[in-house]
């Protein structure tokens, strides 16, 4: 059974006291989850995840600000050199967007992965985080982008409930909102709540990183200027390293790097480029330093690591359709 900060993760009934379902959970999730994949529900920032089997290779992507809820598996996420693992007793919160690398660690056919991910709006969360903390924020020790911690029983109740409100037209269009606001607000009432309401107050360094982070990502592939970043963020040089490190984990060059290789390796998988026109697309002038680059993140050349990748697919999607 899951665990919570203070305990068994419980009801909101005023007498009853019993464990919150989580099969509950879980059939809500298999249901709006009939097979492997990544399912969008009928409310925009709300998605229903299900896999069914572990990962043997880290695949690398580029995790977008969100909560994920776990109903059964488990997954890990490394951001840098930290590694951080959650499952239906913990839940994990992205403050900012991160390219990082994950691995399923618990999944079968009879008992898959199965996780509810909830897109994390800047503005929503920061009109929220105005009325969770009107007074301004608590002060952060840290400001790490990725927060695992014990299950909040109301989020999960929440998680539930909002899906429970997309079987009806009328529920989705008008209660399914304020069910996501509540998951919100309870989020920001929760230990981790100050360093997500960091991304949304201005005054906050997080805030600046996440503003100089959406820059990166919409230009990976243009020529970058760290001042330039650092007067995006409204900060001067030396505070921008400190806060882009400590929120990221790595450099803005090492950031911009990371994204410019990841949407390469998806170009050349899924556009059937060759590794030549990856490169000059994600914005490498140099064909020779694209491919030391690559194959010291991915482990091996670019074209050799897309023929394995997709062997590695093919072999994964024939299993399944023999399962």
């Amino acid at each position: 059974m899951a665990t919570s900060r203070k305990g068994p993760i419980v009801s909101e009934g005023k007498a009853d006291e019993s464990p919150v379902p989580l099969e509950r959970f879980r059939r809500i999730l298999e249901a709006y989850a009939p097979h492997d994949g990544v399912f969008d529900l009928a409310i925009k920032g709300a998605h229903a995840i299900r896999r069914s089997r572990v990962s043997d290779e880290l695949s690398h992507i580029v995790q977008d600000s969100s909560l994920c809820l776990v109903a059964q598996g488990a997954k890990r996420v490394i951001l840098g050199r930290e590694a951080y693992e959650y499952d239906s007793s913990k839940m994990i919160v992205f403050s900012v967007d991160v390219p990082v690398a994950s691995q399923l660690v618990r999944a079968r056919i009879d008992q898959p992965f199965l996780c509810l991910k909830i897109d994390l709006e800047l503005k929503r969360v920061g009109d929220l985080a105005l009325k969770v903390f009107p007074d301004g924020l608590p002060r952060l020790d840290d400001s790490s982008a990725i927060c695992v911690a014990p299950m909040e029983s109301k989020v999960v109740e929440a998680g539930v409930r909002l899906m429970e409100s997309l079987a009806e037209p009328a529920d989705t269009e008008l209660i399914a909102p304020l069910v996501l606001d509540e998951m919100i607000i309870r989020l920001l009432r929760s230990p981790i709540g100050p360093r997500l309401a960091s991304i949304s107050v201005k005054d906050a360094g997080t805030y600046g990183i996440a503003r100089a982070v959406s820059w990166l990502q919409k230009n990976y592939s243009k020529p970058m200027q760290v001042d330039d970043l650092a007067e995006i963020a409204h900060m001067s040089m030396t505070s921008f390293h400190q806060h882009f490190k400590a929120v990221t984990s790595m450099s803005p060059l090492q950031y911009q790097k990371t994204l410019r290789l990841q949407e390469a390796r998806r170009l050349m998988l899924s556009k059937m480029l060759d590794a030549g026109d990856a490169c000059q697309l994600v914005g490498y002038a140099s064909a020779s330093q694209f491919s030391r680059e690559y194959s010291r993140f991915f482990g091996a050349a670019p074209t050799k690591d897309v023929v394995q990748l997709r062997d590695r697919l093919r072999i994964s999607g024939e299993q399944q359709g023999a399962s």
